[in-house]
């Protein structure tokens, strides 16, 4: 027995029907073949804080790892967003200073008009967050604009406390591994890094494979689903 140990996770209340129908509308949308005038694109964001160190490292030399001291000053903070296209693995990140209704808008600009130019209609997955709705796209574009935005995009929403149906999430927590274990000071570094992190990993492009499909969820999540013999 290990009572002094425990984690964070996301934890539905029980028998929630407006969870299961969000939960099953996002498995739909993961279970549709690849159209390439209607990519399923996931986006997602991360906080980073800035850190700086206070005193300089001790270089690595033969026999001892690099020594970094345990004191650091922070330097503020930062919004990573994640944009991830599961069934080619191509994926975009980009380091904006806050996390904004105005900085998801441009973003969603970014994403119809760089990113699918071509896209018939983009199928959008995001995360329930105040900040990820149409109305954003008004708050920082005229009418006309924020409206043709508006309409390239097909929004699925994940339900609240059911962030890990969101598969941009497995690309920034491989984003956290492999480029962000360590001190930034700065947003240009930052930005420096994950640019170059983006890149590699455009070159040879990972596909994330979904294996959690409706009739699992509705076995191992039973707990979840009203019950309609009582």
């Amino acid at each position: 027995m290990h009572p002094h140990l425990n984690g964070y996770w996301c934890i539905p209340k029980k028998q929630d029907a407006d969870f299961v129908a969000c939960m099953e509308d996002i498995i739909d949308v993961y279970e549709r073949p690849y159209a390439r005038k209607r990519p399923v694109v996931c986006l997602d964001e991360k906080p980073l804080q800035f850190l700086g160190e206070v005193r300089e490292p001790l270089p690595m030399r033969l026999g001892a790892v690099e020594k970094i001291d345990a004191e650091y000053k922070r330097n503020g903070t930062c919004s990573i967003f994640a944009v991830v296209e599961p069934l080619t693995g191509h994926q975009h990140i980009s380091v904006r200073e806050r996390r904004t209704a105005l900085d998801w808008a441009e973003e969603i600009r970014y994403l119809c008009d760089v990113m699918y130019p071509r896209a018939e209609r983009i199928v959008l997955v995001m995360d329930n967050l105040n900040t990820h709705m149409l109305g954003s796209l008004y708050k920082r574009f005229k009418p006309d604009e924020a409206r043709r935005l508006a309409g390239r995009l097909e929004i699925h929403h994940t339900p609240k406390h059911g962030s890990w149906l969101n598969m941009a999430e497995i690309e920034l927590n491989v984003l956290t591994r492999q480029c962000l274990n360590r001190r930034i000071e700065s947003l240009a570094k930052l930005q420096r890094e994950v640019r170059a992190w983006e890149n590699k990993r455009n070159k040879k492009p990972t596909p994330i494979h979904w294996l959690f499909t409706k009739e699992k969820a509705r076995v191992k999540l039973v707990s979840l689903y009203p019950d309609l013999t009582r």
